[in-house]
Parts: C-alpha cells; sequence; structure tokens
C-alpha cells in the first residue's frame, strides 16, 4: 500500500485531472433541518461592525452571498477530486473572462507566486521541485517591474526566488531584458505611477519574447477588467475574488495563457514538495468563487451603482448638515472604483481629531468602520454596506460631529 509520502511524491508527476463534475455537483444537497442558530461571535466576545469603509483584508473583506454561502453549504457534503474541480470551474471562468485558463488560487497574492513559478518552471516536475532555489537549475533568476509598481506586493515573485529589477523609463526597461529575465511584472492599481503604460509595456515585452503578468487585485468593478487585459495580451492576469465579486475572502483568480495555467498548477495542491502547497484552496472556496464571478458578471451594474450613489448621498447630506463640514464625492480610477465620499470639517468650528471620531465611532452601538484621512478628514464608501446601514452610518456621524461643534 502506498503510504502518504510516497502519494505525495507522485503526486507532483500527475497530469491535470479533466472529467465532469455532476449535473448537480453546483447544487447544494438537501439541508440539515435547522436548529437556533449559533452565534459563534457572541461567543467569543468578537466584534463585528458595519463597514463603511471598504474591502479591506483587515475587514475581513467583503461579504458572501446567499447563493455562494449555500454553495458552499451544499459543497461541504461531497467528497470531488481536486484537481477535477478546478479543471472543471477554471474552463468556466476562463470563458467568461475571456482567457485560455483559469485557476483559482488563495488569493491574489499566491496567484502571483504561482503564476510566476509556472512561467520558471513550465511542466518541468524537476524545476517545480527546486522552487524557489533557482541556481544550477537553468531557470531565469529576474522579473522587471516599475520603480512605482514597487510597493510590497512584489514580494509574491521573490517568494518564488526570483529577484526585482527596477526601472523608470521605457529605455531602461529595453536594456534590462536579458538572458536571466523570466517575467515584466505590471500593478495596475499603480498604473498612473510607472511611466511605461500598458501598450508600450506589452510592446516590449512581445518584441523581446517575455511573458507579461498584470495584478490587477482591486480593479473591478469595472466589470470589463476581469477580460480588458486578457483581451489587451498580458500572459498572466491576477485578480482578488473576496473583494467586489464577494467570492471567499481567501480566494483568487489567476487566468491567462493555457500552457502557464497548467505549469502554474504543479506548484499548487494537491501536489506537493512545491512552493505552493500551502497556498490550499478547498472545493467549497473553488465553487464558491465560480459562483461569486459568474454572479457578478450577470448583475444590474448600473442598478448597483444607482444603489451606492444614493447611499453615499444620504451621508452626505447628513454631514455637511453640521456647521463647519464639508464633503466631495469622487470615484477613484484604479482600484476600489466606486463612489467614495470624503468628509472634512474646519478644526476652529468642529474640535474632533479624526482618530477620535473613528473610536467613537468603533466603539459605538452598532461599531462603524471608516477610513482616517489626512487634514481633519476621513472617506466613506456604500458598497459594503447592508441596506438600511447607510441611514444608521448618516445617522451617528453626524451625531459625533454635531457634539464637537464649537
Amino acid at each position: 500500500m502506498i503510504n502518504r509520502r510516497d502519494l505525495i511524491k507522485h503526486l507532483s508527476a500527475f497530469p491535470l485531472l479533466g472529467g465532469f463534475l455532476g449535473q448537480n455537483s453546483l447544487t447544494p444537497t438537501a439541508m440539515v433541518a435547522k436548529g437556533a442558530a449559533r452565534n459563534i461571535a457572541k461567543e467569543l466576545g468578537i466584534r463585528t461592525f458595519i463597514n463603511a469603509a471598504g474591502t479591506y483584508t483587515m475587514m475581513t473583506g467583503s461579504l458572501m452571498q446567499d447563493e455562494v454561502v449555500e454553495t458552499i453549504q451544499g459543497a461541504a457534503k461531497d467528497f470531488m477530486m481536486l484537481d477535477e474541480v478546478q479543471t472543471k470551474v477554471g474552463e468556466k471562468i476562463a470563458a467568461i473572462c475571456h482567457a485560455e485558463a483559469a485557476v483559482v488560487t488563495a488569493g491574489c497574492f499566491s496567484a502571483l507566486t504561482l503564476g510566476l513559478a509556472g512561467v520558471l518552471t513550465g511542466m518541468d516536475t524537476k524545476k517545480v521541485e527546486a522552487l524557489p532555489h533557482l541556481e544550477g537549475t537553468g531557470m531565469k533568476s529576474e522579473v522587471i517591474i516599475q520603480k512605482g509598481h514597487n510597493i510590497g506586493y512584489s514580494h509574491a515573485l521573490t517568494n518564488a526566488g526570483c529577484k526585482i529589477i527596477q526601472v523608470e523609463t521605457a529605455e531602461e526597461l529595453q536594456k534590462a531584458i536579458n538572458e536571466k529575465t523570466a517575467m515584466l511584472w505590471f500593478l495596475n492599481i499603480q498604473s498612473d505611477k510607472g511611466q511605461v503604460g500598458h501598450k508600450e509595456f506589452l510592446e516590449i515585452a512581445k518584441k523581446n519574447g517575455i511573458p507579461t503578468m498584470i495584478d490587477m487585485a482591486a480593479d473591478v468593478p469595472p466589470v470589463e477588467n476581469l477580460w480588458k487585459f486578457n483581451d489587451m495580451g498580458f500572459d498572466l492576469v491576477c485578480v482578488s475574488g473576496g473583494k467586489a465579486m464577494r467570492g471567499p475572502q481567501s480566494a483568487g483568480i489567476l487566468m491567462g495563457k493555457k500552457h502557464l495555467i497548467e505549469a502554474a498548477r504543479l506548484s499548487m495542491p494537491p501536489r506537493g514538495s512545491t512552493i505552493g502547497r500551502g497556498m490550499k484552496v478547498n472545493k467549497e472556496e473553488i465553487l464558491g468563487m465560480y459562483v461569486a464571478l459568474d454572479n457578478f458578471v450577470k448583475m444590474d451594474h448600473k442598478k448597483e451603482w444607482k444603489t451606492w450613489e444614493d447611499r453615499i448621498t444620504m451621508i452626505s447630506n447628513a454631514a455637511k448638515s453640521v456647521a463647519g463640514v464639508k464633503t466631495e464625492v469622487t470615484v477613484p480610477e484604479l482600484g476600489n472604483h466606486t463612489p467614495t465620499l470624503k468628509v472634512s470639517w474646519d478644526p476652529a468650528k468642529v474640535s474632533l481629531p479624526v482618530k477620535l471620531l473613528q473610536e467613537n465611532l468603533r466603539k459605538g452601538d452598532p461599531s462603524i468602520e471608516i477610513m482616517p484621512a489626512e487634514n481633519n478628514s476621513l472617506t466613506i464608501t456604500a458598497w459594503m454596506l447592508k441596506s438600511g446601514e447607510e441611514k444608521i452610518v448618516a445617522s451617528r456621524l453626524k451625531e459625533e460631529l454635531s457634539k464637537a461643534v464649537v
């Protein structure tokens, strides 16, 4: 009988499984009769709050829709082969996002590491097992990024053993390419911080035969971004699943060229002896991520946007009714592209440090989270609010500001 250690070793050489999931595999099985719901957060003394801040990982991202939760609960009642789930879900995601192939990862950061792993190793399982140790393997060892894009997430690339080479101009980018260059990486949320735009970046890469990857973790909405960068010609595209799409917080998507996705999967569970073994995504998350993506693409985005605008308007009107308070609504072009309210006040008229206001809202009942900003100001978004919570946020914000009027 093969033991677990030998099984893990041999799994690294297994082909990726295909086959069909049963038609009912995405449908929850009969639910167990429900008793009184157990409030674990309350039992453990964990604070819950109204999220008027946004889809921050520290705030556990977004809330999954009921259909996603039901899918997860249903999937938990049946055994499935993990590779088969990834293959069939990947086919669906790829079709939706105009990619050749796709796979669900343990968040966007994981997608970056695994995507680069696929670029480095190809289908060579010996190279897969060697990562992140590149010396003497014949693998390339450098990833080129723009200096303005190097804000920390590039650590996912060094996890694969590569050295980061920073450039600023297109001329520097061209000169930096050499026999060690494995990939060119682009961080979309920092597009305006780099001198080389998407098109020129891709042109230089293709001219030199170097694969490209774009990190667009927080760049939906708009929904069109889910296929924009595949259509544009990036070889690999990485996105978070637990933000606007409201999939599992620990899920992300790696999509792009089929041969690179297949290679990336060799560094993923169920295979062992890989840098991605700890980046496990369970069947429930994979299926839940697919349902979340499918729902997100099909939803009425204009109606959703109008709802966000209406909620922001209500909060804005309440805040600026206080003497000395000003409000402004903007929509960030890059990342978290939703109506965003900035509330600011004249300290001579409203004596209230923003950190104290944040703490007062946090300690209230119900607790509310906002994001403090500089110079007596804060920002609020409405896309993570449940229906009716905008009224609570508006009332509490007005109350705290009014109490501080000089």
